[in-house]
Formats: structure tokens, sequence, C-alpha cells
């Protein structure tokens, strides 16, 4: 590994053709923490930290940083789950302030604690405030301890879900929604802010093939995690004979994780090989995580898979946030 302060980054390669469209986003570090996987400097980490890294890749050219929810964890899960998931409203909220171009997508808003008013709501008013910046990653959940302790229904929970996707399809840019299906009724009612974009990408997470039906009949996206590339070939293969691919009027983003950290200051043919094995099983996207012992390493390794992949770099911006830098907070 280059030592740390070293500046050096790989040399830009040539564009590939099949990376010139490849959506670039990250795993933020800091506002999650997966046991066994997560860096030490990470355990005492700052918003001004976090704040750091959407600075730093913004300036870069990366299109996403993330933020996951889970609004408690038991603690006899937590050793496996990690017990730590900031808020994504609170910090995506913060992160709008000191950005002004990268997305902020959730991975994800389990949809099961919240009913689809409150998410429209609240991640509406994000998207006001960020400017349209919104990605709504959306899933089912699994936690039924989470379920429990926060009053929700588990058992038929995937149906909910569907039932709350349609409402917020029809909800999240409009002021004066309407939605009625079997779990969700609402009319003569005022949503005020909504949502900008006139439609919010809706990314369905999850690991499982319902998962990827779930995302083909009612989102823009899927954003699946643990699962190998070359299963993920094989279901969006099975997926793209069914008849609700076909019906799609616009193609569906596959947004795909890396399964071992990617270190491009140190080994950048291994960063590539694995990039370029995510893009050979379908994906449109990728949310990136890397070795890291230090913020200022971490922004190293930004800076060299940016030069690796040759992200094109945002122009230069004059509106600079309030309490930010050229290389982040100040």
């Amino acid at each position: 590994m280059a030592p740390q302060g070293d500046s050096h980054s790989p040399a830009p390669s040539s564009p590939d053709p099949a990376l010139r469209s490849l959506r670039v986003g990250i795993t933020t570090p800091v506002v999650s923490m997966v046991p066994e996987v997560h860096a030490a400097w990470e355990v005492d980490g700052t918003i001004d930290d976090v704040a750091a890294v959407a600075v730093g890749a913004e300036r870069l050219g990366y299109d996403f940083v993330t933020c996951s929810e889970h609004v408690v964890v038991p603690t006899d899960i937590a050793p496996a789950r990690g017990g730590r998931y900031w808020d994504p409203l609170a910090t995506f909220g913060y992160l709008s302030a000191s950005t002004t171009r990268i997305h902020l997508a959730t991975n994800v808003v389990v949809l099961g604690y919240h009913h689809p008013l409150e998410i429209a709501k609240g991640y509406g008013t994000l998207d006001h405030i960020a400017g349209g910046r919104l990605i709504l990653g959306l899933g089912v959940g699994s936690l039924r301890q989470e379920f429990d302790l926060l009053g929700r229904p588990f058992d038929d929970r995937g149906a909910r879900a569907d039932d709350a996707l349609r409402a917020l399809r029809v909800s999240l840019s409009t002021r004066l929604p309407e939605y009625s299906g079997p779990f969700f009724r609402y009319s003569d009612v005022v949503l005020d802010p909504c949502a900008v974009q006139p439609s919010v990408p809706l990314w369905i997470g999850g690991r499982t093939a319902r998962s990827l039906r779930r995302a083909v009949e009612l989102g823009d996206g899927w954003a699946p995690f643990g699962i190998k590339a070359s299963d993920v070939a094989a279901m969006l293969e099975a997926a793209r004979t069914t008849p609700a691919w076909a019906a799609r009027e616009q193609p569906l983003e596959v947004v795909l994780r890396n399964g071992r950290p990617l270190d491009p200051v140190a080994d950048p043919d291994g960063a590539r090989v694995i990039i370029d094995r995510l893009v050979a099983a379908g994906a449109t996207g990728v949310q990136l995580w890397f070795t890291h012992q230090s913020l200022s390493h971490y922004l190293e390794q930004l800076d060299a898979l940016a030069a690796l992949l040759a992200l094109e770099r945002p122009p230069a911006d004059p509106d600079t946030r309030a309490g930010t830098g050229a290389d982040g907070p100040t």
C-alpha cells in the first residue's frame, strides 16, 4: 500500500466504452459499520469526515453516496448486522448543504417501517432541499425483531411493500396526491413540499429473485447485496424473458456492489478486474467500498479509482456551500 499522504495516483486509463455510462457510487464510510468490515477510524468518525468524503467524491466525478436505514437493532443481532446506522434524512440533509451535484441514495429505506406519505413527505422535502438529487432506495426488510419493536406487521410485508411502492410512485412529486390500494388509501390531502424531480428514481434492494421481480415491475433500478456476480447474471438473464421486462418503458438500472474491498492505490489491476466482473454480470452502476485505514487514506482511494476509471470531473462550482472548502469541510 502506498504510504498515506502519497498523492501518487495511477495514470488515467483510456475510457472503456463499457464504463463510459457506468454510474459509480460509494458505500459511505462512518454512517454504518458492519462488524469485521469497517475500519477502526470509523468508530470515532464525525459528520465532518462524512462531508469530506462526499465533497471529495463529488469533485472527482462520482455519481452518488449512500446511507442505509435501521431504526434500532436488537443487541443480540448487532454483532452480526452491526449497530450503527445513521438516519438517512438527517445525514443527507447535512450533505445536501455540503455538495451541489452528487446524488444522495438511500440504501435502503425499509418500506414496512413507514406509511408511504411519511416517506413522500420526508424524502420529498430532501429532494426539494437538494435540488432534485434524491435516489430513493427501498427494501422490504427482513429483521422481524425490528418490525416487532416498531409495532409494524411482518408476515405480509411483501404485499404491503408493493402497495407502498405504487403509492410512492404517484405521490412523491405530487402536491395533492391520491391513491387507493389494498393497504393504503388517501385523497384530499396536501403534501407540501414534495419532490422536485418529476419522477424520483426508485431502486429496489434485496438479495432474492423476488426483489428483482419487484424492481422490474415497480422500480427504476435493482440494487442487490450479498449475491455473487455469476448469480446476478443468471437472475437477470431469466428476468429478461418475462413480460414485465418487455413492458418496461425505460431500461432497468442494475447497481451492484463489490464483494471484497477495492484497493486501487496498491492494486489498481485487481480493482479493475472486480469492476469489470460486475459490468460483465450486467451492472449499469456500481456501489463500491474500499480498503482504508484513515480518512486521508479513504480520500486517496477515491482519487486513485477515479483516475483508474477516468471519471469525468465536473467543472469547478463557484457556489461553494457554507462550511466547505475545495478539499472538504473547513
